[in-house]
């Protein structure tokens, strides 16, 4: 197996393992009215924010591997640009869930007694700069996917419709907070489903060979070799 066939296998099980994770965090945590002490305390005694957080390491790897499985197309800087929008949302949307799953959880663990809980925890969670960047990173990672999907429909290399429901699952990702326990739950399946699907579509592509530079207009393949190998290299070719 080829380096780029395994880099791209790679960074298929990555994507399909993000979605899981992405699928695990609202199924496993627990769902109580955060609008009293104890339900506060119920809830951020769970520390599935961490499956959202490793989700959000690994995805970008996925479309690492996209990029990797276009090279030479024309799809590619569009792949390109989605992986690295994709690394600077994920880097803004961790700080969020970092202190959601740690911060808050040794809040409710410390203090869950105390009826300053609530203020702490709105504290925390509404803070203005945290709320932007937390925003500006969901933003950015369903843009990434949207490019991502359209570099695998323009590409003619993946199934034209493999990205669409991952991009439909990051451009959700933001409205869905929004949303009742079940709604949220039927979204990370959701995302589950589209990672699942385009890197089945990556790990099938990986053994395809890549597409090379293309010959001068007007002449074939066996009349480009047959130049290199009458003229060979350092030898002037005459005019």
């Amino acid at each position: 197996m080829s380096t780029s066939a395994t880099r791209i296998r790679a960074g298929a099980a990555a994507l399909a393992a993000a979605g899981v994770l992405f699928a695990a965090y609202p199924a496993l945590r627990p769902w109580h009215d955060e609008g009293t002490v104890a339900g506060a305390t119920a809830s951020m005694s769970s520390a599935a924010h961490f499956f959202a957080m490793l989700g959000f390491i690994l995805m970008p790897l996925g479309l690492l591997a996209l990029r990797a499985a276009l090279v030479a197309t024309r799809a590619e800087p569009l792949a390109l640009t989605a992986t690295v929008v994709a690394w600077i949302g994920s880097g803004l949307v961790l700080p969020y869930y970092g202190a959601e799953d740690f911060g808050l959880h040794a809040i409710a663990g410390s203090a869950g007694h105390r009826a300053g809980l609530l203020s702490l925890v709105h504290a925390v969670r509404y803070q203005p700069l945290a709320m932007t960047i937390f925003a500006a990173g969901l933003l950015l990672l369903a843009a990434a996917a949207i490019m991502a999907a359209t570099a695998v429909w323009q590409s003619h290399v993946l199934p034209r419709t493999s990205g669409i429901l991952f991009a439909t699952g990051l451009a959700l990702f933001l409205p869905q907070f929004f949303s009742p326990a079940p709604v949220r739950i039927a979204h990370g399946i959701l995302l589950a489903a589209g990672s699942i699907v385009l890197a089945g579509a990556l790990w099938a592509s990986a053994d395809r060979p890549r597409a090379g530079a293309a010959p001068l207009a007007g002449s074939s393949a066996a009349d480009v070799s047959g130049v290199a190998a009458r003229y060979p290299a350092g030898q002037r070719i005459p005019s």
